[in-house]
């Protein structure tokens, strides 16, 4: 921990090193305000221990000026005219905490330590909240599937080491569930767990996100940043999409796994960071070694544990249970009851190939549960995509083409029309529901239905 002490008193100055250094804490020192602005400008720190009365820019100026610069490490306060006015007008205006001089070592260093404390619930609190949304809980992976249940007794295997590790399969697959069961498996569960998906990030602004930069480093560079490496000290950054990292960037992460440390844009000096690393993509990153687009030494790196998630056609006994799941979820978040699946609705679910694997799923059923007002969620209520694949009823054949017809053009239209008449049969004709099944709009659904004469 980096404490900052400003001072105007040398004699403080030095005592107040003495006694942190003696701790473990790294402690700098500035003789007035505005210096030590000028520090935290161009330094990370993560206490401040600032005296009130200083000539020039006092102790209450100067946290009004760290609230204007948007400076906000945790400020303690000292004075030896203590008043009980003060130290309210010290909290009114940003300090976390107030001491009375003369201290004893022993009553800085407590004070330091709840501050610390409250730091760790803060960032513990974050955490939690993030792991609040997510789409699922890291911890109750549902699968009955053989593969993917030794998948999970690996991951339980490779939680307690920091050896970096490749996830890998098609989008939707549950590559982020899976990274976050090693971190909460593991002995840094109580640290962050920091996601960067590589690939949504612009390439210009991708190495400030991931490593940070100092002031000035480039126009728009008005203060220091941490970048979301130092942001996962102690924890796991997970790196999805890390097919997508440009080639100059791929060199810098390969000396951040090689060296364990970073160093921010901008900066003369390097960072050690401990933050464990895993990755994840839907490429094929051997392929993209041959050709040329991704390093043969980070995809080594890289791959030291590689994990295969199976895509969801490959997990046909999983569906009924993720949906059953997904069907509870959505029942708690909208005030119903959850639903079972009709005999057709299953069959159809199960016979869909899931392109889009979990996710698609999930927003499968979501979707049902909102357009299904009876108990049962039927073939009606999941996409036209997936219902389509529902048996036919008894002594009815599926329309085709006339045997020479090859206009593209008309195929579309009669493809069109068809789809329409199933929707609107499938609704009883309600306009609304069968917009949605089709996933167009209900204008133009009108226009399509005057347009076919149906």
């Amino acid at each position: 921990m980096k404490v900052l002490i400003v001072d105007d008193e040398e004699g403080m100055r030095h005592m107040l090193s003495v006694i942190l250094k003696r701790e473990g804490y790294e402690a700098s020192a500035a003789p007035d305000a505005l210096r030590a602005i000028a520090m935290l400008e161009s330094d990370d720190f993560d206490f401040i221990l600032c005296d009130i009365k200083m000539p020039g820019m006092d102790g209450l100026e100067f946290l009004n000026a760290l609230k204007e610069k948007e400076i906000v490490q945790t400020v303690i306060m000292m004075s030896a005219y203590a008043s009980l006015d003060t130290a309210i007008e010290c909290m009114k205006r940003g300090a976390y905490d107030y001491v009375s001089k003369p201290f004893k070592a022993d009553e800085i260093i407590f004070t330091l330590k709840k501050a610390e404390e409250r730091e760790r619930l803060k960032k513990e609190n974050e955490r939690l909240k993030v792991l609040s949304v997510a789409e699922y809980d890291a911890a109750h992976i549902i699968t009955k599937d053989a593969v993917f249940l030794e998948i999970i007794e690996l991951v339980k295997k490779v939680a307690g080491y920091t050896t970096t590790v490749l996830v890998s399969g098609e989008s939707g697959t549950g590559k982020e569930l899976v990274a976050r069961g090693i971190h909460d498996c593991g002995p840094r569960k109580d640290a962050p767990f920091v996601a960067v998906n590589c690939g949504a990030i612009p390439p210009a602004l991708l190495e400030s996100e991931l490593f940070g930069h100092v002031k000035g480093a480039f126009t728009d560079a008005h203060r220091n940043k941490t970048g979301l490496f130092q942001e996962a000290h102690g924890g796991t950054i997970f790196l999805d999409e890390v097919g997508e990292l440009p080639m100059e960037l791929q060199v810098k992460l390969l000396r951040v796994l090689q060296e364990s440390e970073i160093r921010r844009l901008g900066d003369t000096k390097s960072i050690k960071i401990d933050a464990r690393v895993v990755a994840a993509t839907v490429k094929d990153l051997r392929r993209e070694v041959e050709a040329g687009r991704f390093r043969d030494d980070l995809f080594y790196r890289l791959n030291v544990i590689e994990i295969k998630l199976p895509p969801l056609r490959e997990r046909q006994g999983d569906i009924m249970e993720l949906a059953a799941h997904f069907s509870a979820k959505y029942a708690k978040k909208f005030g119903k009851q959850a639903k079972r699946f009709s005999k057709e609705a299953t069959e159809a679910m199960i016979a869909y190939a899931w392109p889009g694997n979990v996710r698609e799923l999930e927003n499968a059923v979501e979707r049902a549960m909102i357009l299904e007002d009876a108990g049962v969620i039927r073939a009606q209520s999941i996409p036209i995509s997936v219902a389509a694949y529902a048996p036919m009823p008894t002594g009815t054949e599926p329309s085709s083409l006339p045997p020479a017809e090859i206009s593209i053009k008309k195929a579309e239209e009669t493809l069109e029309k068809e789809l329409i008449k199933k929707a609107l049969e499938m609704t009883n004709n309600n306009k609304t529901k069968a917009a949605l099944l089709l996933e167009i709009s209900h204008r133009a659904l009108l226009y399509k239905i005057k347009s076919f004469g149906l």
